[in-house]
């Protein structure tokens, strides 16, 4: 997992921005781009938050599980509810919590 960061944040210092991943679904074949949002590592396992790359608009983002396979980064989808909630209640504050200015 140590290989997965460095090699994403090596993408993102040489790009300047966030990565895109061409994702593809299993069930239909078809290949989408989704843009690196966040990532996060909970219980030892790291999670991405993408969103799709060509919608600026895009009000929801998408929550995968990352793991290696040899030289191959794997995303997958998080079946257990417990541990998805924890996940997306992470990405949630991360990125709707709001900001007390007023607060020293």
């Amino acid at each position: 997992m140590a290989d997965i960061e460095k090699n994403i944040n090596e993408e993102v210092d040489e790009l300047g921005e966030s990565p895109v991943f061409t994702l593809t679904d299993e069930e239909t074949g078809e290949e989408c781009d989704f843009e690196l949002l966040a990532r996060a590592t909970i219980d030892e396992k790291l999670y991405f938050a993408l969103v799709p790359a060509d919608d600026e608009d895009a009000e929801e983002y998408v929550i995968l599980r990352v793991s290696e396979d040899g030289d191959d980064i794997l995303m997958e989808s998080i079946e257990d509810d417990d541990e998805f909630d924890k996940v997306e209640e992470y990405f949630n504050d991360l990125f709707f919590s709001e900001v007390d200015y007023d607060e020293e």
